[in-house]
């Protein structure tokens, strides 16, 4: 296979036409398709990556990438905090920009890379929300049978707590993904990384009468016949706002106040593990984490077994 030429290389050889590099849309339009089709990124990834850069080229207002300094990257960083964006967001943005500057290189663009000495990753963290026990099962027995097609919502809910599957990894299940006899479903995570996560009485009890009772009369309502296992009230496959809707009118009705998301349960069923003696390695694998260290921060969250178990069998507890 032919080594892959940079663009100086292809203008040098001719093969190209001279590019102007500039910080408009032009070069991250070029990136956003390298991270496409080289990288083989997830659709919804390469999406964050474009809305992080919209903002990176904003902020630049015509300034060359190549010509930043790492003083210059951290005045952005401190332009996002100004903002008001949360830590996690901040984060995500310092990885974009990071990414951004390793493409420049490799195409002949930039010769360092400034944002490799921007904050880690880790500096910016926030300890995730996460529900109590109570509140968890308030919020999931919040479904009412005089809802509309309840028996979905049910099932919906007990599978993100049940799985601490992310939204968009509930949202693309599949009739086929599921094993209820065998008590587990396949996921398909970041990166299209599929595994094996377990799943619990309840949640299969509330999959299989959803399957029974309402998923086939949403699905006559459809254009076209779908695998998807959660549909919308269309027919269609139920996207990640409209799961965030659901999730936030039961959590208002369940009458819990703090800033609930499908998330929440995801970082709720990761807690609630680790507080039951879950090991750390399992937790990481149900989650779906690529390192350790991403699952780690609930154990900075999760304090009460610890204290437990200190009290237990430390001599000067």
């Amino acid at each position: 296979m032919a080594p892959r030429l940079t663009k100086l290389q292809k203008l040098q050889n001719g093969a190209a036409a001279p590019k102007k590099v500039d910080a408009g849309d032009s070069i991250c339009s070029d990136f956003l398709t390298y991270l496409k089709r080289e990288c083989h990124l997830a659709a919804n990834t390469v999406a964050a990556y474009g809305r992080d850069m919209k903002q990176f080229v904003q902020w630049l207002d015509g300034r060359k990438p190549a010509a930043m300094k790492v003083s210059d990257l951290s005045a952005f960083i401190g332009h996002l905090h100004d903002k008001g964006l949360a830590p996690a967001s901040i984060s995500r943005n310092v990885v974009a920009v990071r990414t951004f500057y390793k493409y420049l290189q490799l195409e002949g663009l930039a010769t360092e890379n400034p944002a490799e000495l921007l904050a880690t990753q880790k500096a910016w963290q926030r300890m995730p929300g996460v529900m109590s026990p109570s509140q968890v099962e308030a919020f999931l027995k919040s479904v009412k049978k005089s809802d509309s097609f309840w028996e979905r919502d049910r099932a919906l809910l007990e599978v993100l707590y049940a799985t601490g599957c992310r939204a968009s990894e509930v949202c693309s299940l599949r009739l086929c993904d599921l094993s209820l006899s065998e008590k587990h479903l396949r996921c398909h995570g970041k990166g299209d990384k599929q595994r094996m996560v377990p799943i619990g009485g309840r949640a299969i009890a509330a999959i299989e009468l959803y399957l029974q009772q309402a998923r086939g009369i949403l699905a006559t309502r459809g254009p076209t016949l779908c695998d998807e296992l959660f549909l919308s009230r269309g027919g269609r496959p139920l996207d990640r706002i409209q799961l965030w809707r659901l999730v936030k009118r039961y959590a208002q009705r369940a009458g819990i106040l703090s800033d609930v998301s499908p998330h929440s349960l995801r970082h709720s069923f990761a807690t609630h593990l680790l507080a039951g003696g879950a090991d750390l390695r399992q937790v990481q694998e149900m989650l779906g984490h690529a390192s350790i260290q991403t699952t780690q921060i609930y154990t900075h969250v999760e304090h009460s077994r610890l204290r437990k178990v200190h009290a237990q069998f430390h001599p000067r507890a």
